[in-house]
């Protein structure tokens, strides 16, 4: 326990000074509906990945691999066709190798029901997330109006 306290203390160091540098990713230029598939993907990626957690902690395999299917491959639309167009091939790369780690999550936790196992694939998972944070920003881009074309803005 307390070597996770340590870790998550050096996380925030991190993040702190990390916030007075320079933002120097690479932006993504999404907008307003490309930007709101990206991020709730993303947070239903947080919210599987928390939950796999506490099913570890219960030492659960059967609700680590019902959490981390649908993450996997299964989780990727259509909708990401549109984004194909516009996203690095690297950011493309990173994301649909986290769904297949997903995949793997939930086959071994069935298989195998060795939560230090799922552990070690989920930190591995997760530098990937980092990885891909690390590098990549989101930022919404002008539209210009255009006749009969409505628009919603939702904030996040």
């Amino acid at each position: 326990m307390k070597k996770i306290l340590a870790i998550a203390l050096g996380l925030i160091a991190t993040t702190t000074v990390a916030a007075n540098e320079v933002d120097k990713r690479q932006i993504l230029p999404f907008n307003e509906m490309q930007r709101d598939h990206v991020l709730t993907e993303m947070r239903a990626l947080l919210t599987g990945t928390q939950n796999i957690l506490d099913a570890l902690l219960r030492e659960d395999m059967i609700a680590v691999a019902r959490y981390a299917r649908p993450l996997g491959m299964g989780m990727t639309h259509k909708a990401e066709d549109h984004l194909k167009a516009i996203l690095p091939k690297e950011f493309m790369q990173l994301g649909m190798s986290v769904h297949k780690d997903f995949d793997q999550i939930a086959m071994d936790a069935e298989s195998l029901k060795d939560p230090k196992h799922t552990l070690r694939q989920l930190s591995e998972s997760m530098k990937k997330c980092n990885a891909c944070h690390a590098g990549y920003q989101i930022r919404v881009k002008e539209q210009s109006a255009q006749p009969g074309m409505h628009s919603s803005h939702h904030q996040h």
